[in-house]
């Protein structure tokens, strides 16, 4: 295998070229054509300016089909896509990484009938290495020259080699298929992936969070409930401010000056320039950020946030020998009883059962330690089937064991 993978041809553009970008009704419409024309699953992909832009929409899709080739679609466009949304609509399609792309695609409205996802296949194959780039060198000896990761896909014209870049994305996305299903056959985890593709295709797009500033990196410096206040009062004048420009909150002033900020508490325009953290484009709202931090000032206590907001579901894992020494031993022995069942089937202990759901049944386990009544409560949980019937008796065995 190091061989082969020393041998890896490079591969900057498309074997057919790089496609023009389709941005009129007409070059649409006849991209949805040649897609029409062409047979079995399409390969798909999008480009996004997260970095960039506020929102996360897609600046750029990206499609390839045998018989049609690749497709590149621009979806800011003035175009009608409802063609394009049928022919998805009654598609295959495959992706690599598939929870990356589905939000945005979920915001143009474009659902598959079916889907696969080489991302997640490789990691229920037990590989270690499950980038594009990775599994194309390991399966293909291809190597894909990529750098443009991190460019912003909002702006226009795109230029030619960035379209190079984002039509090599869906360019094998076809044959590893074939061999990523035909791996996952010979182990006897098709159905298993079936399964997980499924759930990634009917899971809704993620919904926002409760006090989405408490995300805000470095808050843990910040001591005190004013001054968490005046955290979450320039968050989210910070919030409006890029909203209004569709730009990435990250650009208009950075988590580092926000902390900095609230922590000092500056009074006037003088002393808040004075700090160090706050760049140049954080400057031109001067007068936002002091009107933000009077707002509040003026908060009574119990308006003023919490300094820890309970939590929806279990504490943090290391808390729990303080919180239920009980709960601790249970998620001490079932997750290396987890664990081995991963090692075993060969893949990912997080695949076999997210930790998220191992913790919730974990932290709260069903009155009965029955095998009905674990998988009942792992059902509720989210766990797909044949995750259940891969861990249901052993997590069972092991809490009985923990509580006797």
């Amino acid at each position: 295998m190091t061989d082969a993978l020393s041998n890896a041809q490079t591969i900057d553009q498309p074997a057919e070229g790089t496609p023009p970008l389709c941005d009129t009704q007409e070059t649409v419409d006849e991209a949805v054509d040649r897609l029409g024309h062409g047979d079995g699953p399409i390969a798909v992909d999008t480009e996004r300016a997260s970095g960039f832009r506020y929102t996360n929409r897609a600046y750029l899709l990206q499609f390839k089909r045998p018989g049609a080739g690749i497709v590149l679609i621009d979806p800011v466009a003035d175009v009608d896509l409802s063609r394009l949304r049928a022919l998805l609509g009654r598609s295959e399609w495959i992706l690599h990484a598939a929870s990356q792309d589905m939000p945005c695609l979920h915001m143009l409205d474009l659902l598959p009938k079916r889907l696969f996802d080489t991302e997640l296949a490789a990691r229920l194959c037990g590989f270690d290495k499950v980038a594009l780039g990775s599994l194309c060198e390991r399966l293909l000896q291809v190597k894909l020259k990529k750098q443009h990761s991190a460019a912003d896909w909002s702006q226009r014209p795109l230029p030619h080699s960035w379209l190079s870049y984002a039509a090599l994305d869906v360019e094998f996305l076809h044959p590893l298929w074939d061999q990523l299903r035909e791996i996952l056959e010979f182990q006897g985890k098709l159905e298993w992936a079936e399964q997980e593709f499924e759930s990634e295709r009917l899971a809704p797009p993620p919904s926002p969070r409760a006090e989405p500033w408490r995300r805000t990196s470095g808050i843990h410096r910040v001591k005190g409930r004013q001054a968490l206040g005046r955290v979450r009062a320039i968050w989210m004048e910070r919030d409006d401010i890029a909203a209004s420009l569709d730009k990435a909150p990250s650009k208009v002033l950075s988590d580092k000056a926000i902390v900095e900020i609230a922590s000092v508490n500056p009074t006037d325009h003088g002393e808040l320039v004075k700090l160090p953290t706050l760049e140049r484009r954080g400057r031109q709202w001067t007068r936002r950020w002091l009107t933000a931090l009077e707002r509040a000032g003026q908060l009574d206590r119990q308006d003023l946030p919490i300094t820890n907001p309970p939590n929806d579901g279990p504490p943090a894992a290391h808390r729990w020998s303080d919180k239920d020494p009980l709960a601790a031993r249970r998620l001490k022995r079932t997750r290396h009883a987890v664990a081995q069942l991963a090692k075993e089937h060969g893949l990912p202990a997080e695949n076999l059962l997210a930790p998220a759901t191992l913790r919730r049944l974990l932290w709260e386990p069903p009155h009965r330690l029955t095998s009905e009544d674990i998988a009942e409560r792992l059902r509720e949980l989210g766990a797909r089937p044949w995750q259940i019937e891969a861990v249901c008796d052993e997590i069972t065995a092991t809490l009985l064991e923990v509580e006797s």
